[in-house]
């Protein structure tokens, strides 16, 4: 069965969406290692959303799509206001003319913006609904079955974001070579936006 799986999720997470997306944006403007903070903040929302699709949590959310939209579009505006201010070169995500300086987004701010994009995703949400319950087996124990599956899931997770983030470190590398970084903060800004734009109509 986990010959199934594995592949199987392996090739949904990386595909793009709005957390590679989101990673590819932070490894272009921060870096790698500050992305990390993104990382597992969203790693814990994946967790828990995987947790909930299985002991039917999701089920209570589509009962209450007004809680869950308004969760969406709170987060989906946060995202872009950041990318605003990516785009125009303002804010503390944004690549400094000094490309030497660091930025100074906090480590918390950073878990909480991957936090609300993992667990504000509706496809996310669907996907862990229709995936899990048909690998756990109803008579063995849920407890060994569940946590085996969601340490798979975090496991791929975290290596597709690292895969996504150090394309945008590359990118990141290529146009500092150029010196234009106008060109990147609009770049990185434009997904960030594209993200909190995915995150509030999906």
């Amino acid at each position: 069965m986990l010959a199934v799986f594995i592949p199987t999720f392996f090739f949904v997470s990386v595909t793009p969406g709005m957390c590679m997306t989101l990673a590819m944006t932070l490894g272009m403007s921060i870096g790698v290692r500050r992305s990390l903070h993104m990382m597992w903040g969203e790693l814990i929302g994946v967790g828990l959303v995987s947790l909930a699709s299985v002991v039917g949590v999701a089920a209570i959310m589509l009962n209450y799509p007004g809680l869950f939209n308004v969760l969406k579009y709170v987060g989906g505006a946060y995202l872009f206001y950041l990318g605003v201010q990516m785009w125009l070169s303002k804010g503390k995500m944004a690549i400094p003319d000094d490309l030497s300086a660091k930025g100074n987004t906090s480590a918390m701010t950073l878990a909480m913006q991957g936090f609300v994009t993992a667990i504000a995703n509706p496809k996310g949400w669907a996907f862990m609904v229709s995936l899990l319950p048909p690998f756990i087996n109803p008579q063995m124990e849920l407890v060994p079955q569940l946590s085996l599956l969601i340490g798979i899931i975090l496991l791929t997770e975290f290596g597709c974001l690292l895969l996504y983030a150090s394309g945008g470190r590359t990118l990141r590398h290529f146009l500092q070579k150029s010196g234009n970084v106008k060109m990147m903060n609009r770049i990185a800004g434009s997904l960030m936006m594209g993200v909190g734009v995915w995150l509030a109509m999906g």
